[in-house]
């Protein structure tokens, strides 16, 4: 009974293998790539299960989702032969999975060096305000030249943004030089503007007083005022001559009279 029991388990054993390999299960996100005695079917296969033909059948998974893939940081000189150091990211994914399998080796890693070569060779034609300025117009840049040599490969760019730009310590210290010259040089033009609203309204205020003289008495009054106010000192006022021109005058008259009588 035991002979019998060892070549039925091997039996069953085999079965279970052929089975195994036979029947594959494809996830939502994933399609499978089938290739029939080395040659590719016309549709990947799946989502779902998959009955594949044993020995004859071999299948590649390939995954449809977004894969959001790091550039490393790359050695970058600018335009006006800044040396920089930059990094990014790409966000893609899988359109055509029969072109990701036949058209490239590993569609991951070309992608990558594909990116790396870009990166280097799109910031290298421009200036290095140009790159801290308008990183958003050098995304779209990046993002078109990647869709563009990966499309063959049934590969969609979405996206790409650069994360961060190193730049060398020497060019941070006359970055920080240039913008603390430019708020000096905003600081002069404001004060320079306060004075010459300042001046005109002077000029104004002069014109008026030159046709009312008494309004520089009472502006004088007004800042005696103010200054009593803020400090406890004593004042010496002086006594405008105007106020005793009536009784002047009318002192010479009486003399007058007097002489005359």
């Amino acid at each position: 009974m035991t002979g019998y029991l060892a070549p039925l388990f091997f039996l069953v054993a085999a079965f279970l293998m052929l089975l195994s390999s036979m029947i594959k299960i494809v996830k939502e996100y994933e399609r499978g790539v089938i290739f029939r005695l080395g040659r590719l079917l016309p549709e990947p296969k799946g989502p779902g299960l998959i009955v594949l033909i044993p020995m004859v059948d071999r299948m590649v998974r390939i995954s449809l989702r977004t894969v959001a893939m790091d550039v490393p940081p790359q050695d970058v000189i600018t335009r006006d032969n800044v040396s920089v150091k930059v990094n990014a990211v790409i966000y893609f994914r899988v359109m055509e999975p029969r072109k990701a399998v036949v058209e490239v080796e590993d569609y991951m890693y070309a992608t990558s060096q594909m990116a790396q070569t870009t990166l280097r060779s799109v910031l290298g034609q421009a200036e290095l305000d140009e790159l801290l300025a308008e990183r958003e117009k050098i995304n779209e840049k990046l993002q078109v030249i990647l869709d563009e040599h990966t499309d063959p490969w049934g590969i969609k760019v979405s996206t790409v943004e650069i994360k961060h730009v190193d730049l060398p310590q020497e060019m941070q210290r006359a970055m920080a030089r240039q913008a603390e010259a430019e708020r000096d040089r905003r600081a002069k033009v404001i004060n320079a503007e306060g004075e010459f609203q300042a001046s005109h309204r002077l000029a104004e205020a002069s014109a008026v007083i030159g046709e009312h003289p008494m309004a520089l008495q009472l502006r004088f009054l007004q800042t005696l005022t103010e200054v009593a106010a803020e400090n406890n000192s004593t004042l010496v006022f002086p006594v405008p001559i105007d106020l005793f021109e009536p009784f002047i005058k009318r002192a010479r008259e009486k003399t007058e009279e007097k002489k005359q009588s």
